[in-house]
Parts: C-alpha cells; structure tokens; sequence
C-alpha cells in the first residue's frame, strides 16, 4: 500500500497572511521572465471557457516552471472573468491555481490566486516598464480600478516614484476609491481625472486596464508623446489600429499568448496583420535574460502588450509556498 499523498491548501486568509512585499512579487516574477527567456519553461495558449447568457468568461492559463529545490511545478490556474460582478457586491475575478509535480504529477498545492492574479500582473506590467521605458519617466497615466490596477500602480511607483500620477476609470464611485487608496498606500497624491485623454495624453507610461463591455477605441493614437512606453491589457481593445504606427518596438509576454483566443488589446492589430512573429521586437522574458536588448534610446516609443502568463501564476504560487512553510501557514489536506 503506497503512502497517504497530502497537498497544501493555502485559502484566501492565509494569502493574506503572507504579507507578500514588493520586492518579493517582483523579484519572483522576474526570476520567471528569465528562466521562460532562456528557455527553460513550458507555456501553452490559454483557453477560455465562456457560460451562455453571462457577463463573463473563465480563463484556464497552463505551464510548467522549474523553481529552485524542488523539480519545479507544473501548474493550472482557473479564473473568471465576469465584468458586472460589482452589482452583486462581489470581485470581478476569482482564481484558484492548482499545482502538480511535473515528473509524476503528484498534486502539490491548491491556492486561492486572487491576489496572486492582481499581484503578478501587477508585476508583470512594472518589470516591462523597467526594461522598457525611460529611466527618468515621472508621469504615470492609468485608466482602469480594478484589483490589478492597485498592484499596476504601486509596483511601477516603487520602480519610478513618479511625481505625477493619474487615474480614471468608467464609474466615478471607482476611481475616487481607487485614488483614495492609493494616495494613503503611496503616501503621494494621485489625481482623479473625468476622461480618457486628461489622464493618458503626454504621460510618460501609459498603461489602459480598462473594463470595456465591447471593444471602442477610446484610447488616441495622438496622445502618445515620442519616447512613451505604453502598456494596453485590456479584455476589449481600447486602441486605434494606428497604434502600432507610432511605435519604433512591439514587446510581448509571450507570442503565443498574443495570437490564442478571440480576446485582447491587440487582437484585430494580430488578426490583420499589423503585429506578426517578424515584426515583433522580442519576448520580455529575452530581454530580461539579456538575450535581446529593452529601450535603446530615449526616443523610442515602445508598445508592450502582456495577456498574462501561467509562469507568472506558478512563480508566485511557488514563492508563496515557500514562504508559507517558513511561517507555518496553509493546510496539509489529504489527496489519497
């Protein structure tokens, strides 16, 4: 008889109780970055799962990430997506990620990646304006509050330290919100602006987050100073087509994330197109590994486009678990 197999549950609660620091979200994702630039992860298209007659969609997000004491982790993150979920009180996106031992399959762990969702992307969005814009850039404009917005914000402040920092979003309940509490998390103030141009036009990041029912190019290509780095992540695209004219290099996560699914910012710019594998400058993660160079010059203006990535939910999942077990954190629940 073989021995009783156990995983780790770590809930929402014990996430919490992680205290995760900036540095520690950063360094995790960028660890990932590398390892996928030199080619050592496994990474497949997400798929989408969409219920008839609802608001939303559920992402399944797949990969495999080596991590350092262990044979790394080979991991399923599901999340929904549903934009009226703040009408019933509730988040717009849950996720719980699942992880396995890659050579036998042995559950590991089962982790609530809700905050894991806001925090990677969060990091994955400030790691790419590290590499990819200017040193000296100082004003941030931001369109969306949703939960990954906050992590969005605070993480490239810690990298930039702006002295201008702008954001909007569709409701006005929101961004006040949004504002209010990044102003006493950053100890800075954070200007609340009533429209899209006021808060992207002249910036020096750009970043769209934006919650759109369907896609509407709010977002001018005519804003864009030469030398910006702009950022669109949106489900629904918020840009011009013209975009990609006004851009000396096109970054993405991962180029088989781009091209997978009817969804993203940049989904018609690929699907006509305008951003192809020989147009694309590189992959983050190559330029992280310094297999191919970021920001050049501080002329450039620089489009990246990330979907998120599994190896971002694995990486942090990882770093989680680690931590968790110095602490003392989580349940050992009972597989077999």
């Amino acid at each position: 008889m073989t021995d009783p197999i156990h995983f780790t549950y770590l809930s929402g609660p014990d996430v919490a109780a992680l205290e995760m620091s900036d540095s520690e979200i950063l360094d995790a994702i960028t660890n990932q970055l590398r390892i996928q630039g030199e080619g050592g992860t496994v990474i497949e298209p997400r798929m989408h799962i969409r219920p008839k007659d609802a608001t939303g969609h559920f992402n399944v997000l797949r990969g495999v990430l080596p991590w350092t004491g262990s044979n790394g982790y080979a991991g399923v993150k599901v999340v929904g997506d549903f934009v009226d979920n703040y009408k019933l009180g509730l988040p717009s996106e849950f996720g719980m990620l699942m992880l396995f031992d890659p050579q036998t399959g042995t559950p590991r762990a089962l982790i609530d990646a809700t905050d894991i969702t806001e925090m990677r992307t969060g990091a994955l969005t400030a790691v790419g304006a590290k590499y990819l814009a200017r040193q000296n850039s100082k004003v941030l404009g931001h369109i969306g509050a949703r939960a990954t917005s906050y992590w969005n914000v605070r993480l490239l402040d810690q990298i930039f330290d702006f002295d201008e920092i702008r954001v909007h979003s569709r409701r006005a309940e929101s961004r006040e919100a949004f504002a209010e509490k990044l102003t006493r998390d950053l100890n800075k103030p954070v200007v609340v602006t009533r429209d899209w141009r006021s808060c992207l036009e002249g910036a020096d990041i750009m970043v769209e987050a934006s919650r759109l029912p369907e896609p509407y190019p709010h977002f001018k290509t005519d804003w864009i100073k030469p030398g910006a780095l702009v950022i669109p992540y949106g489900t629904m695209s918020a840009v011009e087509l013209t975009l990609t004219d006004v851009m000396d290099k096109v970054v993405v996560d991962d180029w088989g994330q781009a091209g997978a699914g009817p969804f993203g910012a940049l989904r018609r710019h690929v699907d006509e197109g305008l951003i192809t594998a020989e147009t694309l400058h590189a992959e983050l993660g190559e330029i992280v590994a310094g297999l191919r160079p970021g920001r050049e010059s501080d002329d450039e203006t620089i489009l990246f486009w990330h979907r998120g990535l599994s190896l971002s939910d694995i990486a942090l999942g990882a770093a989680m678990l680690d931590k968790a077990r110095q602490l003392g954190l989580g349940q050992a629940l009972r597989y077999s």
